[in-house]
């Protein structure tokens, strides 16, 4: 397959999915090796977060090929693995065939008010458009007392960790992804989309200000990556 046009920090949402849908094929495995392995431990803290249980109504937005809502499936949770790459979708059903997976735009969620007892998004924010659209739009589909975890990269709070983070991000992290990556020119655009997140504080204050309470933060990997958590008032 030959490179496409890769998204820029201007989010196109054409753009983004064409570029997801070049890398899907082996985006988990890529993955694997950017987080030296690490996902999967993040993924079952997700799961932990949203307190999961048997029956509990899940939907795992950006999902991609539906690794991400592995854990949730375990937990004995229903789980929707939704994204709007129709690359992602098509890698994630044929890997797993069990995990039940929805086309859907993030700023435009094709499910009702309340649908979901909990909702998650991983490493997926930050590709949005229009991220306090996509915030509000997670709490309209979540119920009342629901729960909300965001697992994204995040900002070192040591200043010596974070220029490391800033090489690794912007320098390895490219390097690293073309031996494994179908497009590796894509993983310039999410190194750049990385180093121009909100840090820790700034993403709490975007989840409140969408009108989610009880919002805190845990760091991970010494606060590259964070995972937020949230609550739907009543």
């Amino acid at each position: 397959m030959g490179a496409v046009t890769r998204a820029t920090l201007a989010k196109r949402p054409d753009d983004v999915a064409r570029m997801f849908d070049a890398v899907a094929e082996h985006y988990d495995r890529t993955n694997a090796v950017m987080t030296f392995g690490q996902e999967r431990r993040w993924r079952r803290l997700v799961a932990t977060a949203l307190e999961l249980g048997p029956g509990t109504r899940v939907l795992d937005l950006a999902a991609g090929t539906g690794a991400s809502s592995l854990p949730f499936a375990t937990a004995g949770a229903h789980a929707i693995a939704c994204d709007f790459s129709l690359g992602m979708l098509a890698v994630g059903r044929r890997k797993h065939p069990d995990v039940t997976f929805v086309a859907g735009d993030a700023l435009r969620l094709p499910f009702r008010d309340g649908a979901f007892d909990a909702v998650t998004i991983s490493f997926g924010l930050r590709n949005v458009a229009d991220v306090p659209v996509a915030l509000a739009e997670l709490a309209r589909v979540t119920a009342p007392g629901g729960r909300l975890a965001v697992l994204e990269t995040s900002h070192p709070p040591s200043a010596v960790l974070a220029r490391l983070n800033r090489v690794y991000v912007e320098r390895v992290m490219p390097v690293l992804a073309r031996p494994f990556s179908s497009d590796p020119a894509a993983y310039d655009y999410l190194a750049e989309s990385a180093g121009a997140w909100l840090d820790q504080s700034a993403l709490a204050t975007a989840l409140r200000d969408a009108g989610w309470g009880q919002v805190g933060w845990r760091n991970l990997l010494f606060g590259a990556v964070a995972l937020h958590v949230a609550r739907r008032p009543n």
